[in-house]
């Protein structure tokens, strides 16, 4: 496989390997809530950079930290094996020994605990209870003794944790308070993340279903797990329009339209009943998406 062949020409243990152990392309599922969550406060007339800044600092920590112990678990529990479809593992590969990534998860974590020192002395102790919540989730998302990806709740827990909290509670550490209206700013951004795992779950669904990883993609099966991703992509519009004149902000929310082209092809990817590596792209593009959907939204709901 192409991906094997890629990682027998890594250094064990290089920065080479430690960047791709972070898996940089999934770093804007961290940015956007952040992102998202600062345009409600300037909306609101509220400027606090410094605790923006210490939000993303810690945001991007948890996701490197949940990434990081992805990788063990997955490669613990042998969802990760030769067959697997997506980009290089590298616990599975050798590239890493189990110890170091563990050691990557507590220094990521470590971290994004200094982060959160800051903003609890801001904020207050309810950052403790999000962060502890956050890193919990990402631990405990394909590992432990009952982790959620396994058993058909990694979606429900990516749309709460990587979208709704993760928004409001940047709104929070910036304003002191939430308020409905950051609750539904958070929702196109929690179902765009979520597309992400699903275009994730769908390319895996026969190596998972033989790992026994029943993602809610196996449990629902490739046609109805597809409908899920275009209901899902279709409900981010259709919920960052309804933020207009009923959620209390002005039209300038509608920029996060001028997406819809980046929308298309993981779309068409998807509909097309796309199998195996190809959905590689599909799962890039719609990575994209939320990047380009989320930074237009934060900038129409600043307005």
């Amino acid at each position: 496989m192409a991906g094997e062949a890629g990682a027998s020409a890594l250094r064990p243990g290089s920065l080479k390997v430690w960047l791709m152990a972070t898996r940089l392309p999934t770093l804007p599922a961290a940015v956007v809530p952040v992102l998202v969550g600062t345009g409600v406060a300037l909306h609101d007339g509220i400027r606090a950079p410094y605790q923006t800044l210490a939000a993303l600092f810690g945001a991007l920590a948890i996701q490197v930290g949940a990434n990081f112990a992805n990788d063990l678990s997955d490669f613990r529990r042998g969802a990760d094996t030769e067959e697997r479809l997506g980009p290089v593992r590298v616990t599975q590969q050798g590239l890493l020994s189990e110890r170091q990534v563990t050691m990557g998860v507590i220094v990521a974590f470590l971290f994004a605990s200094l982060a959160g020192l800051y903003l609890t002395y801001v904020a207050g102790w309810p950052v403790i209870a999000m962060g502890l919540a956050c890193m919990l989730a990402a631990v405990t998302y394909t590992g432990g003794p009952w982790p959620f990806g396994y058993r058909g709740l990694g979606d429900l827990v990516v749309f709460l944790f990587f979208g709704v909290l993760a928004v409001t509670g940047t709104y929070f550490v910036e304003v002191g308070r939430v308020t409905p209206a950051v609750f539904a700013a958070s929702v196109p951004v929690a179902l765009t993340v979520t597309a992400i795992l699903v275009v994730n779950n769908v390319r895996d669904i026969d190596t998972d279903r033989v790992a026994g990883k029943r993602t809610l993609a196996v449990y629902l099966g490739r046609r109805l797990a597809r409908a899920e991703f275009v209901l899902i992509v279709a409900g981010a519009y259709l919920t960052a329009a309804a933020l207009w004149r009923p959620g209390g902000f002005s039209a300038w929310v509608m920029l996060s339209w001028l997406s819809i082209p980046a929308a298309i092809m993981p779309v068409m990817a998807v509909l097309q009943r796309t199998e195996g590596p190809p959905l590689n792209r599909a799962l890039r593009a719609t990575a994209r998406l939320h990047l380009i959907l989320g930074v237009l939204l934060a900038i129409g709901l600043s307005m």
